[in-house]
């Protein structure tokens, strides 16, 4: 019955993506509002994977509202969907992605801003891109820990992803995102973190065979701010541990 519903859930999932990003590079050459549009497919996109995964979302406290810039900690390629599934925002990931075969592309197109964490001239721009996606009035979402982990405690957070934020004063709002399953199906932190040796494809897999599972997002109460990017890095960590639900 599991590898049935993998095979059924795996086949949907490729169904939505390629549909619906087939369906925004022919509209989005008669569409004049550019950002309305890829965040309309986006957020579809998003939605359509909670659903076809049988993700639950629990949101706990207030929902920030674009133009934001949030960090949250990350656990697995499934934070995305189920932030975007509640927040309308991009999202900034690593430059490896960009890499990836279709996939890089797609992420690319939905907005995403890349940053080459090896290289610390590109945080600059990244930042001005940042700062453009601020002005458009769209939500910007970063996950400074810079890799998904298993979800035992919320790792250090890398201060060079905020120094734009610091050098600006920017306000950041931040979340903390937790996962839980039923009784009787894999822990979450088996089927849903994403931190050992499977690739993205064998890792969804696993995902796809759970019957349902449950995405907690527990928000800040008020955003945060310092001209210090250490100083603002090691208080948003405080915060965003102090909210994080260990996974299990």
């Amino acid at each position: 019955m599991r590898n049935i519903r993998a095979v059924v859930r795996y086949f949907l999932f490729f169904v939505a993506t390629f549909g619906l990003y087939s369906f925004w590079f022919v509209a989005d050459f008669f569409i004049p509002n550019k950002i309305f549009w890829r965040q309309t497919i986006f957020e579809a996109w998003a939605k359509s994977f909670v659903v076809i995964s049988r993700m639950k979302i629990e949101v706990i406290g207030r929902v920030p509202q674009a133009p934001f810039f949030l960090v949250s900690n990350h656990l697995s390629y499934t934070d995305v969907p189920a932030l975007r599934a509640v927040l309308k925002g991009v999202f900034v990931a690593k430059g490896e992605i960009e890499s990836w075969f279709l996939a890089g592309k797609i992420v690319r197109d939905m907005g995403a801003i890349f940053i080459n964490r090896q290289n610390r001239r590109d945080i600059p721009r990244a930042g001005a891109k940042i700062i453009e996606r601020l002005n458009n009035g769209e939500g910007v979402i970063v996950f400074p820990e810079g890799t998904s982990t298993i979800g035992e405690k919320v790792l250090p957070f890398n201060s060079s992803f905020l120094e734009f934020a610091a050098q600006i004063n920017l306000p950041v709002s931040y979340a903390a995102i937790s996962y839980r399953t039923p009784t009787g199906e894999p822990t979450a932190v088996e089927s849903v973190c994403w931190w050992d040796e499977k690739s993205f494809g064998e890792h969804l897999w696993y995902l796809f065979q759970l019957k349902e599972y449950t995405a907690v997002i527990n928000f800040g109460d008020e955003p945060i701010h310092n001209a210090d990017r250490k100083i603002l890095a090691r208080e948003l960590h405080q915060k965003i541990s102090e909210k994080f639900v260990p996974v299990i």
